[in-house]
């Protein structure tokens, strides 16, 4: 598979194109592409996802904890991810200015550099901390938009679509790889150091690692995208009849309603049920285990042509595992519940990143927007993510008992089905318009 930076130029694109074509052509029939090397460029750029990933590993979880710990109110922490969810979309829309016409890789080194002060400021504020949880939410939103919306147009650029599976496959191996050695890394320094002190360890940790990750960035090439950026060009694809985008659109929404509660109840969920960090941080080892194995697996044998059929088994098996806690609530059912999720995740997320981002590569005219594109991407999932966000802050802050949890996690977490409705056309009739 070819690994090259985007080409915008359309005439370029072109003939860079039909190159392929004849090269594809003097193979013999039914012999398969070689698989070219990773460019240094995108190797360095999944090694920032991947410090962006171990600096969020080591304390993303931890957080919720500490802001738990410190005022024992679930719908708090609903409120601290809506504002981070808020802000995040705000900030996606404002950004995509400066990423298009100015400097993308200023803005994914001010996203690392925001990481850093989030966790800087957690450490000066210490168990004042939950009365500031909008403050901080805002300033992890903030951060969180800034870096992915310039990672988002990097990766594009550096992809394409016969590569992007096997790309993501390599992401969601490294973030498992993180996800199964920090938080247990964490959970260990927290239980031996006891209290705040280990909590000043941890979050220090990732401040560390932020800083480090802001100086790797520097090294990344700057890529100039043509054109001036147009405020509401995503929007109007709404509007346009037959665009696929009407589909894509409230597709990645629904992904967004799991992702607003999933991302942080679970593992509230493990150290409610164990009141023990390194309990947190071992159950975080072993589903980030298997995660890292289903990865590695589905990035080297997912082609676009199965999908359709994995991301419906992927969202199918997401919601069952979710059932084992109608009978109970406990360290085992919630283990239960990684490991499976763990197994199938990777046949949801990975079709429908890729998916996506085919169609915004689909030819020269969308490849020049795709700063648009991804805002819009973006939007969507945050408008999921804030709605589902806003329902379980109105539900828990009435009724907490287990079982109205249960059928609300139950509910959120069935929601990447309509994903996979929505997709299903678009991915049976695939995406391959040319090298992008």
């Amino acid at each position: 598979m070819l690994m090259r930076p985007f080409i915008a130029d359309a005439a370029a694109r072109r003939r860079g194109w039909k190159i392929a074509v004849a090269r594809e052509d003097s193979r013999p029939a039914g012999a398969r592409k070689p698989r070219a090397k990773m460019s240094p460029q995108v190797v360095l750029l999944l090694a920032v996802h991947g410090l962006f990933a171990v600096a969020n590993a080591l304390s993303g979880t931890f957080v919720n904890v500490y802001l738990w710990k410190s005022a024992g109110d679930m719908s708090l922490i609903g409120r601290f991810a809506l504002a981070a969810q808020a802000v995040n979309a705000a900030t996606f829309f404002f950004a995509g200015k400066w990423v298009k016409e100015y400097d993308k890789m200023n803005c994914l080194r001010l996203g690392v550099a925001g990481s850093a002060l989030f966790y800087l400021i957690v450490l000066l504020l210490e168990r004042r901390a939950a009365d500031f949880v909008l403050l901080l939410g805002a300033v992890q939103g903030m951060a969180g938009g800034f870096f992915w919306l310039s990672f988002n147009v990097v990766y594009f650029e550096v992809t394409d679509p016969d590569n992007r599976d096997r790309f993501n496959g390599w992401a969601g191996l490294l973030g498992s790889v993180s996800g199964m050695t920090a938080p247990w890394i964490s959970g260990m320094i927290i239980a031996r150091l006891g209290g705040l002190r280990g909590y000043r360890w941890v979050f220090g940790l990732s401040l560390a690692v932020f800083v480090i990750g802001v100086i790797a960035s520097f090294f990344l090439k700057k890529r100039k995208v043509p054109g001036q950026y147009d405020w509401l060009y995503g929007f109007r694809k709404l509007f346009s009849e037959g665009d696929p985008w009407r589909r894509i659109v409230p597709a990645l929404a629904f992904q967004g309603v799991r992702e607003g509660v999933f991302a942080f109840i679970i593992g509230l969920l493990v150290y409610i049920a164990t009141e023990n960090e390194q309990m947190l941080g071992n159950y975080a080892l072993i589903t980030s285990a298997v995660g890292l194995g289903s990865f590695w697996l589905a990035g080297k044998l997912l082609t676009p042509k199965y999908r359709g059929a994995a991301m419906l088994i992927g969202a199918a098996a997401m919601s069952a595992v979710i059932v084992p806690f109608f009978w109970k609530v406990n360290y085992a059912t919630l283990l239960l519940f990684g490991i499976g999720t763990a197994l199938v995740f990777p046949l949801f997320t990975i079709p429908m990143t890729s998916s996506v981002f085919d169609w915004i590569g689909k030819d020269a005219d969308s490849a020049r927007h795709r700063v648009e594109y991804v805002v819009l991407r973006e939007m969507a999932l945050n408008a999921g993510r804030i709605a589902a966000l806003i329902v379980f802050i109105l539900v828990i802050g009435r009724k907490a008992d287990p079982g109205t949890l249960n059928w609300l996690l139950f509910a959120t977490g069935s929601f990447p089905l309509l994903s996979w409705v929505m997709m299903r056309k678009l991915l049976a009739r695939g995406t391959r318009f040319g090298a992008p």
